[in-house]
């Protein structure tokens, strides 16, 4: 399997003047052509409960066009918003019925693992990669 990962330094936003380090792992897999995986620490996750032992991170996976068009202007609807909050860094926003989290990547950081996913699988070519059983496999897992 080809997959694309890089481990970034974001900073997760607690309030107008105070930001939290976190380590984000990027992952994309060519057999999941459309989407791109973002793996938070598991004591990140939004709705305030214990992690079960043996979970290391909290993963959300959204479209790779949704980080790819945020990364220069406003993208997103429902629970995923990607946005420029200036030319060095690119804000996400995770929405769950638990809470919101704003964190905040260097942009610089998101364009080469976008550029690294693109020379996996171009855009406008993820239908060549898709595998349709695999999908409906784990939709009805």
């Amino acid at each position: 399997m080809s997959v694309v990962e890089q481990v970034v330094q974001a900073h997760l936003i607690v309030s107008a003047h105070r930001s939290a380090p976190l380590r984000v792992t990027l992952r994309y897999r060519a057999c999941d052509p459309l989407a791109v995986r973002m793996g938070f620490p598991a004591e990140f996750a939004l709705d305030g409960e214990p992690v079960p032992d043996g979970v290391p991170e909290i993963t959300w996976v959204f479209a790779r066009e949704l980080l790819a068009g945020g990364v220069d202007q406003p993208c997103g609807q429902g629970d995923v918003h990607v946005r420029p909050s200036s030319p060095r860094h690119t804000l996400v926003e995770l929405r769950s019925p638990e809470g919101t989290a704003l964190v905040r990547f260097p942009a610089p950081e998101l364009r080469r693992f976008l550029w690294r996913s693109h020379a996996l699988v171009a855009a406008g070519q993820e239908h060549l990669h898709l595998d349709a059983d695999r999908a409906l496999a784990e939709l009805l897992r």
